[in-house]
């Protein structure tokens, strides 16, 4: 058994720790910015594969005070740097300070990796390399407040990177976040969903993920606990076969994207190719006040709409999210509309009867999900 902590958007702790809950995890704990764990590594591989909302699974291996380089520098020496990897392993250290007195990141990433290279050198006459794309042992330092935790990193690239988007738009909104949006939404692939401002198709992709029972690292070509010294290879094989097996092959419900621009939905449909799914989606070019339902019982309706952060934007923007607020009385009957803004006084144009709203962060932008009754 081993401890971990579960990184995420802040405001989607309660959900992480409600997928981790689902996952077998024990003593789960959420904090500020992730979920604290216990299980085997069959939980940590399970966790990578599975986890809809992390950005980062870290298994930590040592915590202290650290106010100056050197007193990290000896810290990090101090640990046997042999119970975790061998001067044939490559190496990389990622890095964020806030509120210490150390101050820079890169350079605290630095005496963190000569620590364990100078180890290395003074017992056996060599020292790892140091790969920063593709590490077999990739270390995560977190400070705060002069506390430092010094973690395994068990994907290094995050979790958020599906694959499926290559190209980023202009404000796209974060893999993990949609899908936790999604999750806290109540969606389940049971009910059909709807983005009638679908962007990249984000929404769209991680909804029938979801439908389909797809695990989100089920494409991914490496994790980073693969180059760990205790990496069990039998037994992720038979864990992400396991999972292969349990995907569906159609959805239970109607998923849907449209857009009033033909060269987004281009985009959205592409990306809906790279995730597997692009023959299971439908986008359509229409403007949000022209999309309808489609046939069958309602579902959710969920969108993320221009927050109009650039002076000027918010009195163009009225219209649009007026616009949405009509549509959805005339055209949505009993569908249940979530709407994800930064922007008060722009959500409440929607005109509609607001159940309840939810903070989250979009990076360091404060929105929340806004719930409407339905009409």
């Amino acid at each position: 058994m081993a401890r971990y902590f579960a990184t995420c958007a802040r405001g989607l702790e309660p959900v992480l720790a409600g997928e981790l809950t689902a996952l077998n995890a024990e003593t789960v704990e959420p904090g500020r910015g992730g979920v604290t764990f216990t299980g085997p590594a069959a939980l940590l591989y399970r966790a990578c594969l599975w986890l809809r909302t992390a950005v980062r699974v870290l298994r930590p291996v040592h915590e202290f005070d650290a106010r100056t380089p050197d007193e990290l520098y000896e810290a990090v020496r101090a640990l046997n740097w042999n119970d975790w990897m061998t001067p044939d392993h490559t190496l990389a250290v990622d890095c964020n300070v806030r509120d210490s007195a150390l101050t820079h990141s890169q350079y605290a990433a630095r005496r963190v990796k000569d620590a364990i290279c100078d180890q290395f050198r003074e017992r056996v006459g060599r020292r790892p390399s140091v790969d920063t794309e593709r590490p077999m042992i990739g270390l995560n330092l977190h400070v705060s407040k002069n506390r430092a935790i010094l973690s395994l990193d068990s994907s290094w690239d995050s979790l958020h990177k599906r694959g499926y988007r290559p190209i980023q738009t202009v404000a796209p909104l974060n893999e993990a976040l949609a899908a936790g949006l999604l999750l806290r939404a109540g969606y389940d692939g049971t009910a059909p969903l709807v983005d009638p401002l679908c962007g990249s198709g984000t929404f769209c992709i991680e909804g029938a993920w979801a439908a389909l029972n797809r695990p989100p690292g089920l494409t991914r070509k490496w994790f980073a606990f693969q180059g760990w010294a205790d990496f069990d290879r039998p037994l992720w094989n038979a864990i992400r076969d396991e999972a292969r097996a349990a995907v569906r092959k159609n959805l239970p419900a109607a998923v849907r994207g449209s857009d009033v621009r033909a060269d987004v939905i281009e985009f959205a449909r592409g990306n809906a190719r790279a995730a597997g799914v692009g023959n299971l989606l439908a986008f359509e070019t229409l403007d949000v006040r022209d999309a309808r339902p489609p046939a069958g019982p309602p579902g959710l309706l969920i969108c993320n709409p221009p927050y109009g952060e650039r002076i000027g934007e918010e009195q163009e923007l009225i219209g649009l999210y007026r616009g949405i607020g009509d549509a959805v009385a005339a055209h949505w009957r009993g569908w249940r509309l979530f709407l994800f803004t930064s922007n008060t006084m722009l959500a409440k144009k929607v005109g509609l009867k607001v159940v309840q709203k939810s903070p989250y962060f979009n990076g360091a932008l404060e929105c929340f999900l806004w719930e409407f009754a339905p009409v």
